[in-house]
């Protein structure tokens, strides 16, 4: 018995599915995913159900088809929303089946059996085993979904077994007393109303979208009541019922879209609050002021900097390895461990072999989309270590790596829950690798400033080497010729003669010394070893490209990528390169100044050798076969004078089995040339 009333309630849960699926398409949820096709499959089972007028199918003796379809419609819908909010599986082979399907295959055959084979009429003989066959499969498949195990679902497993017990025990009354066509009825109704059991166990609040939600479903799972003859036969409460089982739909589904939209607004607020912590931690560790100065000055600042990320990131443990001048890593600082913790880090930090630490696809990601690693150290753990004693064998890493290998390592543990999250994003790690990038430049560059600085030294060192014994030299040649003749003359008394050999013997003692600075002059020849000139250019460029800016100077740098190594002694390379920037950064500042002003660093490698050219856009070469001769006047290189600079390029390539050479280019420009061995 039906009115009117049914069709806005029909119309408004029609008009909610559009809410469905813009949330769906939007956010890409489960949840919404199947409340979407659970009320698509509601309303389909609403228009098969009741009388409209113009459509009327109603009747299961003239449509049982219709009517099979519709049962079949409403049962699915009612164990999708049931496996919104407890989705267990069980592995088959390799696949991973839903607990919901092997539950819903049994209940949908007795749909279709009952009302399209049996047109809604108990069957007889052999035939009536066939029900109640497929209802003990239902039963035992929800059994055995409420028995498996599942840390994400949240109810407990003995409260989803003693309704699942007690919901199984009241079915069998109601198949023997009501017939097998309320069985339906009440399948519905018991998974409408575990729906919100799950609703309340899983959000445990009071918003509006779970009240309306649990509200709905309860109302919904009253449609087991038309069964009674006191209800069923009664007009007045049949039809109030018959009206509050309707609206319970729309109740559902609005309490559902609200519940979405709840949940939405608290992942938003989830990553509104990560956003400000980040924010927070990077404006922290921005105002960490690092040493530029020297490299120890630099590692020294590792226990501040690891106070910093234990004071403002989600973990309360950290420390910070880093790689010693002596090819070992050491525990340059920590913050968050005890001692005994602490020493048997420095302890493991010498045993970790830098060749291959921490290499790329060697060790698994902490999380998607993050540098961070999962770092275990068994393989660096000697037997009865204090690590293992302590309970810490693993870490999150984040690597500082270098060109060639990881040149430190920054560890983390101990993190700390926020609000009601617990899990681990790609967001909570950004602050503290972009920490982890910046430590690495910053020491890489130090690194880099305290070789140049050692060159330079150097440089000027020999630079005023070659002035001393240049002037020193001619005298001394003079004051040893005629203190020679002097002694060879044979009207010397012996006095005289005293006085000659003395001054003989403390010139020659400075014409030693002269040697000895004549020898400094020269660059000093190191072990050679295969060296990457790629990453020697990319550092020069690095280092030294503000200078050019200051200077107002176009510098250019173009390396062919696949440049074999050389065999030369690093040092002396990187000093040769830059005296040669030098010029040229000179020669191009003293060029027309109406000109542009331009150096330009190549590299290519020709058969077995590496060519290097720096140019400049400024003067040539007057003669450009003595541009390597020391003290060069002016006039003769087109720009400033080169002192002992390209001299010592010329003697560096020398002694590197190379060769330095000079070009000039038309109409203006001039280069330097040098052509290395390839290792």
């Amino acid at each position: 018995m039906h009115d009117n009333y049914e069709i806005p309630a029909l119309v408004l849960t029609a008009c909610l599915l559009p809410g469905f699926g813009y949330l769906h398409l939007r956010y890409r949820g489960r949840y919404t995913r199947l409340w979407f096709l659970g009320f698509l499959l509601t309303v389909f089972r609403m228009l098969q159900h009741y009388d409209l007028g113009w459509w009327d199918v109603s009747d299961a003796d003239l449509h049982p088809w219709f009517g099979a379809a519709g049962q079949v419609c409403i049962q699915i819908a009612s164990v999708l929303f049931v496996s919104s909010l407890i989705n267990k599986h069980f592995k088959l082979g390799r696949f991973n089946i839903p607990c919901s399907i092997p539950y819903t295959i049994p209940i949908v055959a007795y749909a279709i059996v009952y009302v399209g084979v049996f047109h809604e009429h108990t069957p007889t003989g052999n035939s009536f085993f066939i029900l109640p066959a497929l209802w003990i499969l239902t039963l035992v498949a929800a059994f055995v979904w409420a028995a498996l195990r599942d840390d994400s679902t949240i109810i407990p497993r003995s409260v989803t077994l003693a309704l699942v017990a007690v919901l199984s025990a009241f079915s069998v009354w109601v198949f023997f007393t009501q017939g097998p066509l309320w069985l339906l009825a009440y399948a519905e109704c018991s998974a409408h109303f575990m729906t919100a059991v799950l609703l309340i166990f899983t959000y445990r609040r009071l918003s509006p979208g779970v009240s309306l939600a649990v509200i709905g479903f309860i109302t919904w799972s009253t449609i087991i009541l038309w069964a009674f003859p006191s209800i069923n036969q009664h007009a007045f409460l049949y039809s109030n019922l018959t009206r509050f089982i309707v609206m319970a739909k729309v109740v559902a589904a609005l309490g559902l879209l609200l519940l979405t939209l709840e949940e939405e607004l608290t992942v938003n607020k989830a990553a509104e609050e990560r956003e400000r912590q980040a924010r927070r931690e990077l404006e922290a560790y921005t105002n960490l002021i690092l040493s530029r100065r020297r490299v120890e000055d630099f590692d020294n600042q590792a226990p501040e900097i690891c106070q910093t990320i234990v004071a403002n990131s989600r973990f309360s443990q950290a420390a910070l390895f880093l790689l010693h001048s002596s090819g070992i890593y050491r525990l340059a600082g920590a913050a968050g461990f005890n001692d005994a913790t602490g020493k048997a880090l420095n302890a493991m930090a010498a045993r970790i072999p830098v060749n291959h630490f921490l290499d790329p696809g060697s060790v698994p990601s902490a999380v998607d989309n993050s540098v961070a690693l999962r770092a275990n150290f068994d393989a660096w753990l000697t037997p009865g270590d204090d690590l293992k004693h302590l309970g810490f064998t693993s870490a999150l890493a984040i690597p500082m790596r270098g060109r060639a290998f990881t040149e430190g390592v920054l560890l983390l543990a101990g993190m700390r829950q926020r609000s009601t999250q617990n899990d681990l994003r790609a967001d909570d790690l950004l602050p503290v690798e972009m920490l982890t990038a910046r430590l690495q430049a910053v020491r890489s560059q130090t690194t880099m400033l305290e070789k140049l600085i050692d060159s330079e030294k150097y440089a000027g060192l020999g630079q005023l080497a070659g002035t001393v014994t240049q002037q020193l030299n001619n005298p001394l040649t003079v004051i040893l010729g005629y203190a020679t003749l002097i002694e060879e003359s044979a009207h010397l008394d012996e006095c005289d003669r005293k006085g000659i050999q003395a001054i003989l013997s403390e010139a020659r003692q400075m014409r030693s010394t002269i040697e000895s600075l004549t020898r400094v002059a020269r660059a000093q020849s190191g072990q050679p070893a295969a060296i990457s000139v790629t990453e020697l250019l990319a550092d020069m460029e690095q280092l030294y490209r503000s200078e050019f800016l200051q200077r107002s100077i176009d510098f250019k740098v173009s390396v062919d990528p696949s440049l074999p190594r050389v065999l030369c002694d690093s040092q002396q390379l990187r000093q040769a390169l830059l005296h040669c920037l030098h010029f040229a950064m000179e020669a191009a500042e003293s060029a027309d100044p109406t000109s542009q002003k331009t150096v330009r660093l190549e590299a290519v490698a020709k058969n077995n050798r590496v060519q290097i050219l720096v140019a400049h856009s400024g003067r040539g070469f007057q003669d450009a076969d003595k541009a390597f001769d020391p003290f060069v006047p002016p006039h003769a290189t087109g720009g400033e004078t080169s002192g002992l600079g390209l001299s010592l390029c010329a003697t560096i390539l020398r002694d590197n089995n190379g060769r330095a050479s000079a070009v000039n280019y038309e109409p203006s420009g001039a280069g330097i040339l040098l052509h290395l061995r390839a290792a």
